[in-house]
């Protein structure tokens, strides 16, 4: 008898079945995972969760440092910053001032 293998020995058929049952069963499984949709959507939300704890672990880091180098340069030369203020000030009495007399 000669089968889908050319030969008719039973124990190269017995082979060949095996073979072929352990590539359907890795078919079946991948075929499951894929169908899987709620797996699948848990380990999305797992990486997307992951990615952002990154990007917001480097954007507090970039901020950090940010903060550190205006604080540097705000000691370093600190007429900008108090002019800065000033004007901060001068503005806010102005519009007290105008509301004010418009009442």
């Amino acid at each position: 008898m000669s089968h889908g293998n050319g030969s008719g020995d039973p124990e190269a058929l017995r082979a060949d079945i095996r073979r072929t049952r352990e590539e359907l069963g890795e078919t079946v499984q991948a075929l499951a995972a894929k169908a899987d949709v709620k797996a699948r959507v848990k380990e999305s939300a797992a990486q997307t969760r992951e990615r952002v704890r990154q990007r917001a672990g480097h954007t507090a880091a970039v901020v950090r440092e940010s903060a550190h180098e205006t604080g540097v340069a705000a000691r370093r030369n600190p007429v900008p910053w108090v002019a800065v203020a000033a004007g901060a000030v001068a503005a806010v009495i102005l519009i007290i001032v105008v509301r004010g007399r418009t009442r």
